[in-house]
C-alpha cells in the first residue's frame, strides 16, 4: 500500500526539480529566453493547482486507486509529448499535461494511508512519504545530469514517460479498492474559504512555500551560474546537497512538530520561525554576504517541506470530515504560489539584455527581493494577532464564530 504511492509522490517531486538540470540544453535548442524558461516550468504548477479542488472530489468518491492511476496516465502522455517536442508550443504541452499527470501524487497518498493505516502511526508515515518522495528531487541532480550526458535529455524523458505508466500500473494491480468516504460535506471547500483563519495562514504559507518550490525547480541553477560564475559540476553539487536538504528536512520538521505539539506548543510558532529563516537566507544571496552558498540553498530547499507545518496547522482549525479538502484548498494556494514566482522571476530577469549569455546579477537581486517584500508583508498579516491586542481578539471572536457555523451545519445536516 505505501510504496506504490511513494513512488507516485517520488516522480512528481522529480517531474517538479527536473527542468532546473535541463535548462541550459533546452534553451540551447529552442533558443529559449529567462522568461520563456519561466513559463514553460510554470505551467506545471498552473495545471497542477488547476486539478487539486477536482481531484480532492473524486478521491473523495472513488478513493485513491483510480484516480491516481488515471492522472498517471496523463503523466506518461505528458513525458512522451516532451521527449518527442520539435517546437516551444509543445513542450508547454507536455509539462501541462505533466502538471496534470502528478497533480494527485501527494493527496492521494495520503488518502491511501488514513484509509489503510492506524490513526497512531500516520503522522510518521507522512513523515516518511514526503522524505522518501523527496528523493525524486537528488535523482533530478547528478543522477540525472549523468543520463543527460549518455542518452539526452529526450533519452530522460522517455525513461520517465515508462517510469510514469509503470507506477500506474502497479497501483492498479496492488492497490484494493477502498470505499469512498462519505463525510464530507458538499460546501466543504466554501466552509474553508470563508474561515478567516485560513486566509490568515494562507499567504505565508503560499508566498514562501511557492517561493521554495519556484526557486529550486528553475531559478537556483541560473543564479549559480549567472551571479556565482559556477561552472556545471559546480550547479550539479548544489543541486544535489539541496536535495539532500529537502529530503530531511521534511522528516525533521515532522518530527519537531510531534515534539512540539506534546510540550503544548502549536505548528503556527515553527512556521513563523521557518518563515524568518527562509527571509534570512533569501537576503544573505541578494546582498552577497560572505557566508558557503550551500549554506542559504539548503535553507531554501528545506523550506520546500514546511507543508508539513501548514498541513498541521489546518488540522487544528477543521474537523476530521473536511481535512484532506482543506489541504487542497490550500495546495491550490501553494502551487499558484509558486507558478506565479517562477513566471514572474522569468519576466523580471529578461529586463536586463543578457552580457555574454549570462543575465546580469541585478536582475536575479531585482527579482528576488520583489519575492522576499512580499513574504514579509504575508509574514506580517500572519503575526498581526500577536503584534495587535485587538487584532488577537477580533481574530479569536471570528475563529469561534467560523468553527460554530461548521458545527452548526452538522447539526443542521445531523437534523436533515
Amino acid at each position: 500500500m505505501f510504496l506504490p504511492f511513494v513512488a507516485a509522490y517520488y516522480l512528481a517531486f522529480l517531474f517538479r526539480t527536473i527542468n532546473a538540470t535541463i535548462a541550459n540544453p533546452l534553451a540551447s535548442e529552442f533558443g529559449l529566453g529567462a522568461g520563456d524558461l519561466g513559463l514553460l516550468t510554470s505551467v506545471y504548477f498552473l495545471t497542477f493547482a488547476a486539478a487539486q479542488i477536482p481531484i480532492a472530489i473524486l478521491l473523495d468518491r472513488y478513493g485513491p486507486r483510480r484516480i491516481q492511476c488515471a492522472v498517471l496516465v496523463a503523466a506518461a502522455l505528458g513525458a512522451a509529448l516532451f521527449a518527442v517536442s520539435n517546437n516551444y508550443f509543445l513542450l508547454l504541452g507536455g509539462r501541462a499535461l505533466i502538471g496534470l499527470g502528478v497533480a494527485a501524487a501527494l493527496t492521494a497518498g495520503l488518502k491511501a494511508l488514513v484509509l489503510w493505516f492506524p490513526a497512531e502511526r500516520i503522522p510518521l508515515l507522512n513523515g516518511l512519504m514526503i522524505m522518501l518522495g523527496a528523493l525524486g528531487a537528488l535523482t533530478a541532480t547528478l543522477p540525472a545530469a549523468n543520463l543527460l550526458d549518455s542518452i539526452g535529455w529526450r533519452g530522460l524523458f522517455e525513461l520517465l514517460a515508462v517510469a510514469s505508466a509503470g507506477c500506474a500500473l502497479i497501483i492498479y494491480v496492488v492497490v484494493p479498492e477502498a470505499p469512498a468516504a462519505s463525510d464530507a460535506t458538499a460546501n466543504s471547500i466554501t466552509t474553508v474559504y470563508a474561515d478567516p483563519r485560513f486566509w490568515r495562514l494562507a499567504p505565508l504559507s503560499a508566498t514562501c512555500i511557492g517561493t521554495a518550490w519556484a526557486l529550486q525547480g528553475l531559478w537556483v541553477a541560473p543564479w549559480l551560474s549567472d551571479v556565482e560564475g559556477l561552472d556545471r559540476t559546480g550547479v550539479l553539487r548544489h543541486l544535489f546537497v539541496m536535495a539532500v536538504a529537502l529530503s530531511v528536512g521534511a522528516l525533521l520538521l515532522g518530527v519537531a512538530v510531534d515534539w512540539l505539539g506534546r510540550r503544548g506548543v502549536g505548528p503556527r510558532v515553527p512556521l513563523g520561525v521557518v518563515a524568518v529563516v527562509f527571509i534570512a537566507a533569501q537576503l544573505t544571496l541578494i546582498f552577497r554576504l560572505p557566508i558557503p552558498s550551500y549554506l542559504p540553498w539548503a535553507v531554501v530547499a528545506a523550506v520546500c517541506t514546511a507543508t508539513v507545518l501548514s498541513y498541521a496547522i489546518l488540522a487544528e482549525y477543521f474537523p476530521k470530515e473536511i481535512a484532506g479538502r482543506a489541504n487542497a484548498a490550500l495546495n491550490v494556494l501553494h502551487i499558484g504560489g509558486a507558478f506565479f514566482v517562477q513566471y514572474m522571476t522569468g519576466m523580471v530577469v529578461q529586463l536586463w539584455t543578457p552580457i555574454g549569455g549570462h543575465y546580469p546579477e541585478v536582475a536575479y537581486k531585482t527579482a528576488f527581493t520583489v519575492n522576499v517584500g512580499l513574504q514579509v508583508a504575508a509574514g506580517i498579516w500572519f503575526a498581526l494577532p500577536w503584534i495587535l491586542p485587538r487584532g488577537r481578539t477580533r481574530w479569536r471572536y471570528h475563529a469561534a464564530h467560523s468553527s460554530c457555523d461548521v458545527l452548526s451545519g452538522r447539526v443542521r445536516a445531523g437534523h436533515a
